[in-house]
């Protein structure tokens, strides 16, 4: 059904403007690293559009916000009308122009109900929302940019994953493209929605589906472990808490809790750290890891380690998840007996 409404659309939006002509589908998050919890009722869909000849300057300290100008005048002339006042080209007007073409464009799939659910402030997303009864099935379309470009300083000390999957791996997934997102920096004091995030997606994704130490971990007939296994446990974790205190965990998400396990591979790199039956003892492990995060604010991201994900000024709710995974532990998890 997904495929079905997302081919549909890329036709539509590759024919409209000419500007997104060379748009490609990509699928990301965690339905297509096979660490889906739950119901398969959320996909995140990026739209990864191919620029060139740009320049990009840090927007903040964080390294992983950056403004994107153009050297010279772009291929896609068409982008030109994308670019503001400053020069730099505007997430903002983009992703309006990607969304008005969207809007118009569920109106013509028949035979699925699809609707296009309400703008959030900052949200690099245009979701859809599909009716698939009983119940709703939820589509992120993420826009990405796609560019040949070195990666930036910001990144230098991050991906340390020479011990876990090996330094020829490092060279080789440093080597591929940058991908950037329509992601609004919270941080600037005036929010011209001109800045774009560095992502990881494709990258992690990769890790995610070639995870051993050992080149045969998981293969049909290699070894299996159990690191597939924690992802998805603390995912359905975080997720339980959220549902049962909304209000204080809404600023966590899944990839606070997938960066904790990035973090954990390489802490623990060798596959034999993680035996298949050995589950349980690696959870409680990666959540030692993240509790530890949470009490002292402190995240690094896993690609940019200057940036942390923990704003300082939620230490308190930081202390509160930190709590409420502390009487988990304890107590034989009842949130999973629910």
């Amino acid at each position: 059904l997904v495929n079905r409404v997302v081919s549909h659309l890329v036709q539509a939006i590759r024919g409209k403007d000419g500007c997104f002509s060379s748009i490609e589908r990509q699928s990301a998050g965690s339905y297509y690293e096979r660490v889906k919890i739950s119901e398969p009722n959320e996909f995140d869909i990026m739209l990864v559009m191919p620029v060139e000849r740009i320049q990009l300057d840090e927007s903040d300290d964080t390294g992983a916000f950056y403004y994107v100008s153009f050297k010279r005048n772009p291929k896609e002339k068409g982008l030109l009308k994308f670019v503001d006042e400053d020069g730099k080209l505007s997430a903002f007007k983009m992703l309006q122009a990607l969304r008005e073409i969207i809007k118009q464009e569920v109106k013509n799939i028949k035979d699925v109900e699809v609707t296009v659910a309400r703008k959030k402030a900052g949200c690099p997303a245009v979701t859809l929302q599909i009716k698939n009864p009983p119940s709703e099935i939820s589509v992120d379309i993420i826009l990405t940019l796609e560019v040949q470009h070195s990666w930036p300083l910001s990144t230098q000390g991050g991906l340390k994953i020479e011990q876990w999957l090996g330094t020829k791996v490092k060279r080789d997934m440093r080597f591929r493209s940058l991908y950037l997102v329509a992601k609004q920096n919270k941080r600037e004091k005036v929010l011209r929605g001109n800045t774009w995030r560095l992502s990881f997606s494709h990258i992690e994704k990769d890790m995610i589906n070639n995870h051993g130490n050992s080149k045969t971990c998981c293969e049909s007939d290699g070894p299996k472990c159990c690191r597939k296994g924690c992802l998805k446990l603390l995912k359905y974790l975080l997720e339980q808490l959220k549902m049962k205190h909304p209000k204080e965990l809404e600023k966590f998400c899944s990839y606070h809790v997938k960066t904790a396990f990035f973090h954990s591979c390489v802490t623990w790199p060798n596959d034999s750290d993680w035996h298949l039956g050995d589950l349980d003892h690696c959870f409680q492990q990666c959540l030692g890891f993240f509790v530890d995060c949470l009490q002292k604010s402190q995240l690094n991201h896993f690609f940019i380690p200057q940036y942390n994900l923990f704003s300082l000024e939620d230490k308190a709710r930081h202390h509160f998840l930190s709590r409420k995974i502390s009487h988990e532990l304890n107590n034989g998890f009842p949130v999973f007996h629910k």
